[in-house]
Formats: structure tokens, C-alpha cells, sequence
């Protein structure tokens, strides 16, 4: 199955700017696109945004819209993020999925195997 590896994090001050990289490796086949979401401690996992595999159907949740753009290189098998304007409230960790479902969804059960996590840690 397909394996899922986060880069990209760190710290910057409110307002900076990131890019989270998503690498996937193995059988992509069976899979339908990515997904981040991100987790900030004592809150439940959350959905940030997802796109197809051919960069089609990009969706956001509400909180980043506007600020964040998803995208894929399906030659490098690779899914970005990149975070602008960021607040303090975007500190979480950050993790990738593969969507295992031939629809748009920002469920978490529809996503899955996980990468292991990035840390994102804005400051104010």
C-alpha cells in the first residue's frame, strides 16, 4: 500500500509563510488523492484540505481558504501545502492521508494509511 511522508514544518511568526510537502511512495493505485488535516493538542484531528491525484477537486475548510493552496505533482508523487498568513491558531500537527474513497470528503474515515506528522508552530 501506499506510504506517506511529511516535510516541511517548523516555526515562524504570525504572518509568515510555510510549505508542507506530502511524498508517497508504494502502490498508489487504490488511492484517490491526499489529504491534510492537523491536530493541535487537547483538540480532535481536523480537516484541512484534499485534492485528486490529477490536481483536480482541491477543497478547503473553511478556517484556511484563501490563505492556504493544495497542489500535486503526480511526476514526483508529491502533494504540497503551501501556508500563508499564518496565525497562531494554525499551530498543530500536521499530517497527510491518502484518500480512500472516489469522492471529495474531509472525513477522516475516509482517509487513510497517516503519515507520521509534521509540527507547525506559529508565534504571535
Amino acid at each position: 500500500q501506499v506510504q506517506l511522508v511529511e516535510s516541511g514544518g517548523g516555526l515562524v511568526q504570525a504572518g509568515g509563510s510555510l510549505r508542507l510537502s506530502c511524498a508517497a511512495s508504494g502502490r498508489t493505485f487504490g488511492s484517490y488523492g491526499v489529504g491534510w488535516f492537523r491536530q493541535a493538542p487537547g483538540k480532535e484531528r481536523e480537516f484541512v484540505a484534499a485534492i485528486s491525484w490529477s490536481g483536480s477537486s482541491p477543497h478547503y475548510a473553511d478556517s484556511v481558504e484563501g490563505r492556504f493552496t493544495i497542489s500535486s505533482d503526480n511526476a514526483k508523487n508529491t502533494v504540497y501545502l503551501q501556508m500563508n498568513s499564518l496565525k497562531p491558531e494554525d499551530t498543530a500537527v500536521y499530517y497527510c492521508a491518502a484518500r480512500r474513497k472516489p469522492f471529495v470528503s474531509s472525513r477522516t474515515v475516509d482517509f487513510g494509511p497517516w503519515g507520521q506528522g509534521t509540527q507547525v508552530t506559529v508565534s504571535s
